[in-house]
């Protein structure tokens, strides 16, 4: 596995970027395509309504499995983070600090944390602001 840094952090899973997304939203524009074929037509709407439904949940629920894997492992980081911090300093995480800004400080080494987590909170970095003022990255290579 490459080394992790700024460039080249965000992970993309292709089968569920470049395979399951394409299908659903297509697979949701088509049931569209055909409620508005079978409207015009006059024959079976109903069933055309069904497959949008069918269509609309599986939507939902291909989106709600992204939301609660990552809002899931954001609690994770933030207890891993916090940890960290009591570790290092004594002392836990500043409750000031938003949760963006704890996700982008877990990329920071040991060395450098304590003193990021005060800057991002006194000049309210935002997330790419504290990725990039990392020196030393430390890779996150098991997220979602």
């Amino acid at each position: 596995m490459t080394e992790q840094n700024y460039k080249n952090h965000v992970r993309m899973h292709p089968v569920y970027h470049y395979v399951g997304a394409p299908i659903v939203f297509i697979a949701f524009i088509g049931t569209i395509i055909h409620l508005v074929l079978s409207i015009i037509s006059g024959e079976n709407i109903s069933t055309s309504l069904l497959w949008v439904g069918g269509a609309v949940g599986l939507f939902i629920v291909f989106g709600l499995v992204r939301l609660y894997s990552n809002k899931l492992q954001d609690r994770v980081i933030r207890s891993e983070e916090n940890l960290r911090h009591y570790v290092l300093t004594g002392r836990l995480l500043d409750p000031n600090l938003k949760m963006s800004q704890i996700i982008a400080l877990r990329f920071a080494s040991d060395e450098e944390f304590p003193v990021l987590c005060e800057k991002a909170v006194k000049e309210n970095l935002d997330s790419k602001q504290i990725k990039r003022s990392v020196q030393n990255w430390r890779g996150d290579y098991v997220r979602i």
